[in-house]
């Protein structure tokens, strides 16, 4: 199983970028998707989740409202659309797979990890 991350990049504060991660080697389908973070000193912290159909996502109080997960099933792809980038979302971003039926939050529940795309807000 492999997922990787990518289009992370350095952004100004205020901009948008958007992150894929390709997924190979499990059957996409049946798997929640989800989005950790992991800033420099920091605990690694959820961000968001794609329920396996993509019509049921959840998010970190922190990033709703500004952050929008999707998923692509005919490509094996989830995505993280990040607008009003703040300094603080500075990090590295992980996508993960969780083999259940229902979005977590937890990163325990989730069994396969990408490397990490690096994402930096400046202000």
């Amino acid at each position: 199983v492999q997922l990787q991350a990518s289009g992370g990049g350095l952004v100004q504060a205020g901009g948008s970028l958007r992150l894929s991660c390709a997924a190979s080697g499990l059957t996409f389908i049946n798997y929640v998707m989800g989005w950790f973070r992991q800033a420099l000193g920091k605990e690694r912290e959820f961000v968001a989740t794609v329920s396996r159909s993509g019509g049921s996502t959840y998010y970190a109080d922190s990033v709703k409202g500004r952050f929008t997960i999707s998923r692509d099933n005919a490509e094996n792809t989830v995505y993280l659309q990040m607008n009003s980038l703040k300094p603080e979302d500075t990090a590295v971003y992980y996508c993960a797979a969780a083999p259940q039926r229902y979005s977590s939050s937890y990163s325990r529940d989730y069994i396969y990890w990408g490397q990490g795309t690096e994402v930096t807000v400046s202000s």
